[in-house]
């Protein structure tokens, strides 16, 4: 059984402003960085203007491993707080790596709401984000795209490099 909420793949909470999130994409799973002197390593930017504390999940090779769900994508990891449930996916591709990222993330919640039916509602602000490194700055409209993901998992879209807290 899965567990999104198993201590064991998640951090302490983590007020800073500013952080990372980092994939090294060498087997292990995804990871939080707080140390400015690593941005290069960052694939997304967390601003986290109001210090809400946050746990970061590692999803992939944490909660889901490699061998587990064959044909089902899990997205790298999540963040939480009391109000906010957030998926994130990383990328660091340069080429057809939307489809493949939105995947992952409807993938994800699938399996969360299995594993945890109705949970999702506890939280007030829901979101599922793509975020690419050699993509920071994505201009294409995704509006279309971003309501039928809406209207079928609950979790607003957002394919920006920055997770913004609100």
């Amino acid at each position: 059984m899965l567990n999104f909420f198993d201590p064991a793949y998640q951090t302490p909470p983590i007020a800073d402003l500013r952080f990372g999130l980092c994939d090294n994409e060498n087997g292990t799973a995804a990871f939080v960085d707080t140390t400015a002197t690593n941005m290069d390593n960052w694939i997304a930017i967390v601003e986290n203007k109001h210090a809400i504390p946050l746990v970061f999940t590692a999803i992939d090779k944490g909660v889901v491993k490699d061998d587990e769900y064959p044909n089902c994508g899990r997205c790298d990891g999540m963040l939480m707080s009391d109000r906010h449930l957030y998926f994130v996916e990383l990328k660091n591709e340069k080429e057809s790596w939307i489809q493949k990222g939105v995947f992952q993330l409807e993938s994800t919640i699938r399996l969360f709401d299995g594993a945890h039916p109705g949970v999702k509602k506890r939280y007030v602000h829901k979101k599922a984000f793509l975020c690419n490194r050699k993509h920071p700055s994505f201009h294409v409209s995704n509006k279309e795209q971003s309501l039928k993901f809406f209207r079928a998992y609950g979790f607003r879209l957002d394919i920006q490099a920055k997770v913004l807290m609100v």
